[in-house]
């Protein structure tokens, strides 16, 4: 028996391997395919963290900078991102651990999907990666650790089934559950069937009767296995118990049965009842039903009386996560036969599920002078419901500027709808409602707080016209003379106003050495201190712009206007005050009341009152001889001249201007009391010339020498120059070999001094080629070097070199005797 069991073994073992080689995993590639906007990678699960899925910017056509300009990011529905964008590679990693079971259950195959978005313009790609199935699970078998007991009349025929537990694979395809073995016995072998949705169940089929006599009880191993690399399996024990006598199995009116339930139906609510006979009597006919334990979830969400057979609801059914099960009833009598049915129930869909709205991209701010139709944000609207209950349709308020367009597949996008302007509307509170089609109609809203971002469209703008400000001359530097002022509707950097002055000329200066302008508060301020007596009045242009690209500006006519102040003091013109020499007027003894002596004339610089002037006397030799006019500074004698007055007469006359506080000059009036000169020089001979003629007559002495021996110099150099020059002028005419041809004055005879020519005369020379000159003349007396005419010849000229060779004396002009 044991020898015969290790066969069977070891052939299964074998088999196992011949499965092992035949199911060799191929090495998984990346499979990219870029179809409509969409690309579609294949990765297997439990792929560690920050494996590289696929090249994103690749297979999209997108370079890396544009990956990084346009804000590139995922987005999706789901609280788990399992995958991450490396926008500085441009490609996809695994961002979290992916089990295929955890995400997809049975479903083949497994994908899940999310989308790419840029920005600046938007742009949306949608991303699906299928996870692959690796062999990470071990078929398992329900309550492993508890065997499969059976009680089996030894009356059974052979052929009679028992139906066994189905293990549980959780993986799917080559690596989910294959197959079933038995471990060798002498009585039963097993049967597999599938079932509808492809998985395995067995049964165990008995071969050869039981006897009772001779084995009452039997154990041996029911061993799953599936078809991945390595092979995995999961076992469970079977313990038979031989029985008397029961040899009629529960059959059950129907094999299939079908119901159908809707969702979020309470717990308790009937759906069907099944129904199973047993040709035995007694104990043995007595039937019992059970639901089998099946894949998933559906043995906890239904439940069946166990006598009446009726089956209800247990658990809480959900549309969107099943749309129909299918359980397996079984009836067993007490003879431990069973008979078995399939219940097939469809769920109907409830509108149940609201629709969710999430925001896959929203641009805030927008600028005020984005066209209309520019995508202001990305919405994706989902309704988990099927049908009507899952069509949406989404509104805005139709007062917005604002419209919503369907894109993608449960994409929406809210576009502009016309122009903004901030000015008038800086910002929209946008309410997007989704309503679905269900009844009663479901609907969620989502509220959107829109900024409208400024554009620099408006300049700035003066308080004023023109501006007109006083200030006091002699004011102190930096002193504030006043402020201008703009404003600018705009916003921000484009509402920031700077102030500049223009570049205008005052009295041949530029503008800015007058004044200051401060940038940011508009103060005008005091470069230097104002003379008003040289200018009186300063006419600038201040310029406001904003921080705006391009900048705009507005400007303005300021007009400062210099008020006068006592600041210069009266300036006497006569009588002219001299540190050298004296100046007496002279009066005559004979002078009457009322002589007028002389007139002190003065100026004031300042205007107005400020230069309005008044004369006194201040000191006086005698006081009771002279007075001075106080409007027309006139000296005159206040009585009879007397010869008892002294010669010699000092007056101290002040001058006085109206300003407050008042300035004042004075000037020494001397008056010469005689009859004639010698007396009045007698009386002052006692003034000297100041010393300071001398010394500034020995500067201009030395100045004067200084100019003349500069001007020699520069003659001498020229000369020179002029003489160099001519020396060279007279050597080019010397090597150019041209004829010389003579001209005969009217009145020449002969060359021995018996004819009427009774001077020499000179040529002029004609060179027309080899030469940059169009003639040479040379005049002048004549000398030494001189042409001279052979009496034999006819009408030609000799030319006669002396000793001394022409390029010695560059200056020597050609003579003719």
């Amino acid at each position: 028996m044991a020898s015969g069991g290790s066969s069977i073994y070891l052939r299964w073992r074998s088999f196992c391997g011949l499965r092992q080689q035949v199911g060799l995993l191929m090495l998984l590639l990346h499979v990219v395919c870029m179809v409509g906007g969409q690309i579609r990678y294949s990765i297997p699960e439990e792929m560690k963290k920050g494996s590289v899925i696929g090249n994103v910017a690749q297979d999209l056509g997108l370079d890396l900078k544009r990956l990084r300009s346009g804000r590139a990011r995922i987005v999706t529905g789901e609280n788990v991102h399992y995958t991450e964008l490396k926008t500085d590679k441009g490609i996809l990693v695994v961002n979290e651990r992916i089990d295929r079971e955890q995400l997809c259950g049975d479903v083949t195959p497994c994908s899940f999907s999310f989308e790419v978005i840029l920005e600046n313009p938007i742009e949306l790609h949608r991303i699906i990666v299928e996870v692959l199935d690796i062999n990470d699970h071990a078929p398992i078998f329900p309550n492993q650790d508890k065997p499969i007991s059976f009680e089996i009349s030894e009356s059974a025929v052979v052929g009679v089934q028992f139906p066994l537990q189905s293990a549980e694979d959780l993986d799917v395809g080559q690596n989910a559950l294959q197959d079933y073995v038995l471990s060798p016995n002498d009585n039963f072998v097993l049967k597999q069937h599938a079932n509808p949705d492809g998985s395995k169940y067995v049964e165990m089929v008995l071969q050869k009767p039981l006897d009772r006599e001779q084995r009452p009880h039997l154990t041996f191993k029911l061993i799953a296995v599936d078809g991945g690399t390595p092979q995995r399996s999961g076992t469970v024990n079977i313990d038979v118990k031989v029985l008397d006598a029961n040899d009629n199995a529960p059959v059950f009116n129907q094999s299939v049965y079908k119901a159908s339930v809707t969702e979020n139906t309470i717990k308790g609510t009937w759906i069907v009842t099944v129904n199973a006979t047993d040709a035995d009597s007694g104990s043995y006919g007595a039937v019992t039903y059970t639901l089998s334990k099946m894949k998933g979830g559906a043995a906890d969400i239904f439940s069946v009386d166990e006598n009446t057979g009726k089956m209800s609801v247990s658990g809480q059914i959900d549309y969107e996560k099943d749309r129909k099960y299918e359980v397996r009833v079984e009836a067993k009598d007490q003879g431990g036969l069973t008979g078995t049915s399939k219940v097939i129930v469809d769920v109907i869909d409830v509108n149940d599920n609201a629709p969710v709205i999430n925001i896959m991209s929203f641009s805030s701010p927008v600028s005020e002078d984005a066209r209309p139709g520019t995508t202001i944000a990305v919405l994706n609207v989902k309704d988990a419901d099927s049908d009507k209950n899952g069509q949406i349709k989404c509104s805005i308020d139709a007062k917005l500027p604002f419209k919503i367009e369907s894109s993608l597949t449960n994409y929406y996008n809210l576009i502009s709808d016309q122009y903004f302007d901030r000015e008038s509307v800086s910002e929209y509170h946008i309410t997007i409602t989704a309503t679905d089609f269900g009844i009663p109609p479901l609907s969620s809203s989502k509220k959107l707080h829109l900024k409208i971002s400024d554009v620099n469209d408006n300049a700035p703008i003066f308080d004023k016209r023109s501006y007109s400000a006083h200030v006091t001359e002699n004011n102190s530097h930096g002193f504030s003379i006043f402020a201008v002022s703009a404003k600018d509707s705009d916003w921000n950097q484009n509402a920031r106003i700077s102030y500049l002055l223009e570049d205008t000329q005052v009295g041949g200066s530029p503008v800015s050495t007058y004044v200051s302008l401060n940038s940011e508060t508009g103060v005008l301020s005091a470069v230097r201190s104002f003379d008003y007596e040289q200018i009186k009045q300063l006419e600038l242009v201040v310029k406001a712009q904003d921080g705006g690209s391009p900048p705009l500006s507005s400007n303005v006519t300021v007009k400062i206007l210099i008020q006068d102040q006592n600041d210069n003091p009266p300036q006497v013109l006569y009588p002219v005050q001299t540190g050298g020499s004296l100046v007496a007027e002279l009066v005559p003894r004979s002078a009457d009341v009322g002589y007028l002596v002389t007139k002190v004339v003065a100026v004031d610089v300042d205007s107005g009152q400020n230069a309005w002037l008044s004369y006194k006397l201040q000191k006086a030799t005698d006081r009771a001889l002279f007075e001075v006019g106080s409007q027309n500074g006139e000296i005159r004698t206040i009585r009879q001249v007397t010869d008892k007055d002294a010669v010699k007469q000092r007056l101290t006359v002040i001058v006085e201007d109206n300003g407050q506080p008042s300035r004042s000059a004075t000037v020494v009036v001397n008056v010469a009391v005689a009859d004639s000169f010698p007396e009045v020089l007698s009386e002052f001979t006692d003034f000297t010339h100041d010393k300071e003629y001398n010394d500034n007559l020995t500067f201009y002495l030395v100045l004067a020498l200084a100019v003349v021996s500069f001007l020699f110099i520069t003659c001498v150099v020229v000369i020179i120059s002029v003489k160099i020059y001519r020396w060279r002028q007279s050597r080019v005419l010397y090597h150019s070999n041209l004829p010389v041809i003579p001209y005969y004055p009217p009145r020449y005879s002969d060359t021995l001094g018996t004819g009427t020519l009774q001077h020499v005369y000179n040529y002029e020379v004609c060179r027309t080629t080899d030469s940059r000159k169009s003639d040479c003349k040379f005049g002048g007396a004549g000398s030494q070097n001189v042409l001279i005419m052979d009496p034999s010849s006819t009408g030609t000229m000799q030319r006669i070199q002396s000793e001394k060779s022409i390029l010695d004396e560059p200056d020597s002009p050609l003579e003719v005797s």
